[in-house]
C-alpha cells in the first residue's frame, strides 16, 4: 500500500477491512480495498464522487455487505446485516442531510427509539434528563425541552452527533459534516471532534473541503475508481498532490471567460426585481440580472440566500415588490408559473427537493419535462431514453446507467441529474442554490466550468455558493447579502474573499 506508516502502527487498529470487494450492478464498487482506523484518531477518507467512499462507509455500517474481504472490529471479524447491527457494535453514522425528525424535541430524536420508559410509557423527564447530560458531556448548551426544527442546521448536526455518541460509540463516521456550516460552527463542530478523540473514538470524516481535512486529520485515505491509491499522513501530502491522486490526473482548471460589463447588467436586464420581500427571509431586495450574466449570491448562513431563490421562482409568496422578465411585469405565484416563463431552480437539498432517490436516472432527467408537457402528452419511451443519453453525454455523466435508481449515483453525479432535468427545459433563468455543496474538487470545477459556457451561450444565472471564492470565480457581479436585505452588487473582479467576507460580516468597527 502506498503511503506513509506513522507511530499509530504500532497499536492495533480499531476498524479493519481486508480485501474488501462490492459489486454494485455492473459497477466494482469497491475493488479489494485495505482500510484502517485507529482508536483516537480522526482518519478522512478522499476521492472523486464515484470513487467508493459512500460504498466503503455503507460496508463498515452495515448497510450493504462484504461479497469478498473481511470487516474487523477490534481484531474481531464482523459480519453486520444491518446498520443496526452495527450500531449495537459501536458504530454510529452522521449523514450530510441530517437524518433527524424536526417536529420532535431535541430529547425524542436523541433518546428515538431508545426511550426510557415508566409503566409502560415514555417517561419525558427522565428522557430530558439523560439527552441533557450527553449534550452537557459535549459542551453544548442546547436545551433539550426545545424543538428540533426550530434551531439552526449547526445544532441540528451537534444533536445528531450527541444522539450517535449517546451510545456505546466506538466508531464515528461523519459525511461531510460542514457543508452547511460558517466558521464559527465549524470551529464548534470541531470542538466536539476533538473532545471525542480524546476519549478514544475512532472518527471517519469525510469532506471535500481540502483546508478542513488538513487542520482536523491524523491520516488520510485516498480511493480512485473503487480501488485503494494509498494512506498517508498529512504532513507527508501536498494538497495539490492530494488532488492529483484523488483525480489521477492533474486538477482541471476553471476556463474562465470574458466578464460582462456591469454597467451593461443594470440597465439590459433579462430579469429585474424590485423590493421584492418575503416572510421567508428577505427585505426589499433589487436584483438586476441581464441575459448571459452570471449573478453571484454571497452571504453567512441565514442571511437570506436561499429566501431570495425561493422567491425569485415562484416557490415562496412575494409579500411586496415586483419582478419583470423583458422588461414585462410578471407574477411568479408558483413554480409551474416560473417554469412557464423560463425561470427554474435547482435546490440546496437534493434529497427533500431535488432528486426522487427510487426512480432511475432517465426517469429524473425527464420527469419535469413531460409534467411540463402534461398527462395526456406523453413522451415516447424511444424518445425519452434519447433526451436522457444526450444530456448525460453533455453533462459527462459518469458510469452511468440510465435505468439505475439515482439515489445510488454519487453526489456529484446525482447534481448533474438535476442540472440535466433544468436544462431538458431550455430555461432563459437557471438559479443554482449551492450546486457544488457536497462533491469533490474534479466535478466541482466542471460544474463552474458548465456554468460558464450556459452563460456565455446566453442563459442567466443566480450562483449561490456558500464558498466565497467559488463565487467570485463564476460569477460577473456579486451581490451581498446581510440580514435579509440586499446591501450592494459589485463587479467581482473589484473583489477578494476577505474584502466580501468584510462586507457580509458587516463588523461592529465598519458601524462607527
Amino acid at each position: 500500500m502506498e503511503g506513509h506508516n506513522g507511530p499509530m502502527d504500532e497499536v492495533r487498529p480499531l476498524v479493519e477491512l481486508n480485501r474488501a470487494t462490492v459489486q454494485l450492478g455492473t459497477t466494482l464498487a469497491l475493488d479489494d480495498v485495505d482500510f484502517r482506523m485507529f482508536p483516537g484518531e480522526v482518519h478522512s477518507l478522499m476521492g472523486e464522487n464515484g470513487a467508493g467512499k459512500s460504498t466503503l462507509i455503507k460496508a463498515i455500517t452495515g448497510v450493504i455487505p462484504l461479497q469478498a474481504g473481511t470487516l474487523k472490529l477490534g481484531g474481531e471479524t464482523m459480519r453486520f446485516s444491518s446498520p443496526h447491527d452495527a450500531q449495537r457494535a459501536g458504530i454510529s453514522t452522521v449523514y450530510q442531510e441530517i437524518n433527524l425528525l424536526p417536529n420532535l424535541t431535541v430529547a425524542e430524536n436523541i433518546r428515538l427509539g431508545r426511550e426510557p420508559r415508566r409503566w409502560g410509557v415514555i417517561d419525558g423527564p427522565r428522557m430530558r434528563a439523560e439527552a441533557k447530560a450527553v449534550l452537557d458531556d459535549l459542551g453544548l448548551d442546547i436545551d433539550p425541552a426545545s424543538l428540533l426544527g426550530s434551531h439552526a442546521v449547526a445544532v441540528q448536526q451537534l444533536v445528531a452527533i450527541a444522539r450517535a455518541i449517546s451510545v456505546d460509540v466506538r466508531v464515528l463516521v461523519l459525511d461531510e459534516p460542514t457543508s452547511s456550516l460558517d466558521l464559527d460552527e465549524v470551529g464548534e463542530l470541531f470542538r466536539v471532534i476533538r473532545e471525542l478523540k480524546e476519549r478514544g473514538v475512532a472518527i471517519l470524516f469525510v469532506s471535500h473541503f481540502l483546508d478542513q481535512v488538513y487542520e482536523i486529520c491524523d491520516r488520510i485515505t485516498v480511493l480512485r475508481d473503487g480501488a485503494l491509491v494509498g494512506e498517508y499522513l498529512p504532513t507527508d501530502l501536498l494538497r495539490i498532490e492530494l488532488v492529483q491522486k484523488m483525480l489521477g490526473r492533474a486538477a482541471p482548471e476553471y476556463a474562465s471567460r470574458d466578464a460582462l460589463e456591469s454597467a451593461d447588467a443594470v440597465e439590459d436586464s433579462y430579469l429585474s426585481a424590485r423590493g421584492v420581500t418575503s416572510a421567508t427571509g428577505i427585505i426589499e431586495a433589487n436584483v438586476d440580472l441581464a441575459e448571459g450574466e452570471v449573478l453571484g449570491v454571497a452571504g453567512l448562513l441565514g442571511s437570506g440566500r436561499t429566501a431570495l431563490a425561493r422567491v425569485l421562482t415562484g416557490i415562496d409568496r412575494l409579500d411586496a415588490g415586483s419582478i419583470r422578465i423583458e422588461g414585462k411585469p410578471v407574477r411568479l405565484d408558483s413554480p409551474r408559473k416560473a417554469l412557464s416563463l423560463g425561470v427554474v431552480y435547482s435546490s440546496e437539498n437534493r434529497r427533500a427537493e431535488g432528486l426522487l432517490g427510487d426512480l432511475s436516472v432517465l426517469d429524473n432527467i425527464t420527469l419535469a419535462l413531460q409534467a411540463q408537457r402534461g398527462a395526456f402528452r406523453r413522451i415516447k419511451p424511444e424518445r425519452q431514453r434519447e433526451l436522457a443519453a444526450s444530456w448525460a453525454d453533455a453533462l459527462a455523466l459518469k458510469h452511468t446507467d440510465l435505468d439505475r435508481p439515482v439515489g445510488t449515483l454519487s453526489g456529484g453525479n446525482q447534481q448533474k441529474v438535476m442540472l440535466a432535468r433544468l436544462l431538458a427545459l431550455s430555461p432563459r433563468v437557471l438559479v443554482l442554490d449551492e450546486p457544488t455543496r457536497g462533491i469533490d474538487v474534479g466535478a466541482k470545477v466542471e460544474i463552474q466550468n458548465m456554468v460558464s459556457e450556459l452563460a456565455t451561450n446566453g442563459l442567466s444565472v443566480v450562483f449561490i455558493s456558500a464558498e466565497l471564492e467559488e463565487v467570485l470565480r463564476v460569477s460577473d457581479r456579486v451581490a451581498i447579502l446581510r440580514d435579509a436585505r440586499i446591501v450592494d452588487t459589485v463587479t467581482s473582479g473589484t473583489l477578494t474573499v476577505e474584502s466580501v467576507l468584510a462586507l457580509v460580516a458587516h463588523p461592529a468597527s465598519s458601524e462607527a
